[in-house]
C-alpha cells in the first residue's frame, strides 16, 4: 500500500531509539511524522534529522513555542536550520509573526495552535480565557492566525469545517489531531472525529498516535487508515 501524507503519525514515544523502531515497524505505510515537545530531551532533533535526511519522511516539529517575539524568531530561526517541513506555535499573532520572521527563506510551515484538542470550557475558565464557545474562539483564533501570515493552523477536528470557511484559510493548511479511528479509545482527547470525516470536513492532515504506536500490530493500524482515506 502506498502512504498518505494526509497521515501523520504522531512518534509519542519516550525516546528517538523507540520512536526509530517504531519507524521502522511503519516502514512505506506511512510518509510524514510528528516529533513533540515529549521526547525533545530523548533525542527528537536527531530522530527528525534521521528520518528526514536519511529516510525520505517528512517531519512535523510539534514545539508549541510561546515566549516574546524575539525568543520564538530566534528559536525558529535555530530550528529551520533544520531542514523540517511544519513547526507549531501558539496562534497569538505577535507570536505567528515572529515565527514567520524566524523561518524567512526557509520552506518550514509554520502552523498556529488555536485551542488544544485535550481542552474543554471547563479548561479554559480555570484558565481565564474569556466567554465563549470553544468553536467560536478556534475560528476567531484561526482567523487572526492567518492574518498574522501562518501558513496553517492547528484546531480539533469538530472546527475544521468552520476554520476552511474563513476567507482567509485559502491556500493555507489546516491539521488536526484529536483524531481516532472508529472504535479507539479517547484517551486524553475530548474534541475527536474520525480520520475521513475530518479530511471530509476541511483538513488537510490529520495526527494519530496512540491507535498507530499502542496498536497490537502498528503498521496494520496505519494502513487500515490510509485505506479509510483512500476510500473519500
Amino acid at each position: 500500500m502506498t502512504a498518505d501524507d494526509r497521515l501523520i503519525v504522531a512518534l509519542d514515544v519516550p525516546n528517538a531509539l523507540e520512536g526509530l523502531k517504531l519507524a521502522e515497524t511503519l516502514g512505506d505505510a506511512v510518509s510524514f511524522y510528528k516529533i513533540g515537545l515529549g521526547m525533545l530531551t530523548g533525542g527528537g532533533l536527531a530522530l527528525a534529522n534521521e528520518l528526514k535526511g536519511e529516510r525520505g519522511k517528512r517531519i512535523f516539529l510539534d514545539m508549541k513555542l510561546f515566549d516574546i517575539g524575539a525568543t520564538v524568531e530566534a528559536a525558529v530561526h535555530g530550528l529551520a536550520q533544520f531542514d523540517l517541513d511544519f513547526l507549531t506555535v501558539h496562534g497569538d499573532p505577535y507570536v505567528v509573526k515572529a515565527a514567520k520572521e524566524g523561518a524567512a527563506g526557509k520552506d518550514l510551515k509554520i502552523l498556529g495552535v488555536t485551542i488544544l484538542t485535550s481542552l474543554d470550557r471547563a479548561d479554559l475558565d480555570g484558565a481565564l480565557i474569556k466567554p465563549g464557545e470553544i468553536k467560536d474562539l478556534v475560528q476567531e483564533r484561526a482567523g487572526k492566525a492567518f492574518e498574522a501570515g501562518a501558513d496553517g493552523v492547528i484546531a480539533s477536528p469538530q472546527e475544521a469545517a468552520m476554520i476552511r470557511a474563513l476567507p482567509e484559510s485559502a491556500g493555507r493548511l489546516i491539521v488536526t489531531p484529536g483524531v481516532r479511528p472508529t472504535g479507539a479509545a479517547l484517551g486524553d482527547q475530548k474534541r475527536v472525529a474520525t480520520p475521513a470525516s475530518a479530511i471530509s470536513d476541511g483538513a488537510d492532515h490529520i495526527v494519530v498516535g496512540r491507535p498507530v504506536w499502542q496498536a497490537q500490530n502498528p503498521r496494520t493500524a496505519a494502513e487500515s487508515i490510509v485505506a479509510e482515506l483512500a476510500a473519500l
